[in-house]
């Protein structure tokens, strides 16, 4: 059965955006996507325009609108982000044959330079003014991070996958309980948790000198503060951490109180991501672009390979280096 955006051609999504009033000048351009589809055109008027065709079948129409609820939000609190455009009756989120989408004004520039502490400062202030906003209310129909039930699923995914051999799966369950049984040690005070980001990682950050803008909702969800951070600070560099952490809290206390007692979960969070992504790949491999830009995920080496980043997660997990 071919794949739902096998059918997504330039000739439909400049008649997408057409169908709401936006006239393409030209044909639109591929940005870097996998979960959804995200091009980039200009209109008539020379405006650049960046369209997102989200993937069928993988959030209600209520998750994506409280996305965009959020960011249209923040815009009005003068936080630096992209809120979807809407049309005449205010509505952000469109339908065009089978796909759903979403248009925004494009956003330009670099990812900040994090041994740069101007960089570091700017970054942490954003950040701050995003969760002083976030932390007023709570999402009532985006996902909520869980150690248990997110990373059970995982595991089930990639074991189902039958991509690993039965030494493979067998080594790959122990890693991945032992993770388990050492996150209880981890819990998440559920009162803790704030509308994130998500995915906030150097390529969701875009600027120019020291004012930064962050993108890409997408994977927004109710998690703690530090899930924004954390993904910024080098790994396995303890001095590094700490240098770099400390522009960002420096920046980030401009706006709020930065969240010093959660710094003991980045390690736990890193688990969480390292166990779930490897999921969502194998999850999405029916999608033709999956096999062209991760082939080492069909290579059996590539599963020795995750499963001894595990063990090594798991090391610090029982003992935290940059924090000793």
């Amino acid at each position: 059965m071919p794949h739902p955006f096998s059918t997504l051609s330039p000739d439909l999504v400049m008649s997408a955006a057409e169908s709401v009033g936006i006239w393409p000048a030209g044909e639109p351009f591929a940005l870097n996507s996998y979960e959804n589809r995200v091009l980039m055109f200009r209109d008539e008027d020379g405006e650049r325009w960046v369209v997102k065709f989200y993937r069928p079948g993988r959030w209600a129409d209520s998750v994506i609108q409280e996305e965009h609820d959020f960011l249209q939000e923040l815009a009005n609190a003068d936080v630096p982000v992209i809120a979807p455009w809407r049309d005449q009756c205010g509505e952000s989120l469109h339908t065009y044959q089978q796909f759903r989408f979403t248009l925004y004004p494009q956003c330009s520039g670099q990812a900040p330079e994090l041994d740069n502490p101007a960089h570091l400062f700017a970054l942490g202030n954003v950040i701050g003014r995003l969760h002083a906003v976030s932390a007023r209310q709570a999402f009532h129909h985006r996902p909520t991070l869980d150690w248990q039930s997110d990373i059970n699923d995982a595991e089930a995914r990639v074991i189902k996958s039958e991509r690993l051999s039965k030494h493979q799966q067998r080594a790959y369950r122990n890693v991945v309980q032992k993770i388990l049984g050492q996150l209880d040690n981890y819990p998440l005070a559920h009162n803790r948790l704030i509308r994130t980001h998500g995915d906030c990682h150097l390529g969701n950050v875009l600027g120019r000198d020291e004012a930064f803008t962050l993108v890409d909702f997408d994977d927004c969800l109710m998690a703690p503060a530090i899930q924004d951070i954390w993904m910024l600070l080098p790994e396995g560099d303890p001095s590094s951490w700490r240098a770099q952490l400390s522009e960002i809290v420096e920046g980030y206390e401009e706006e709020r109180a930065f969240p010093h007692d959660q710094l003991s979960l980045i390690e736990p969070l890193r688990a969480y991501r390292l166990i779930r992504y490897t999921a969502w790949l194998v999850s999405r491999w029916e999608d033709p672009a999956f096999p062209r830009a991760f082939p080492w995920l069909a290579e059996r080496g590539y599963w020795d390979q995750h499963i001894r980043q595990l063990e090594q997660q798991l090391l610090q997990l029982e003992r935290p280096i940059w924090l000793a």
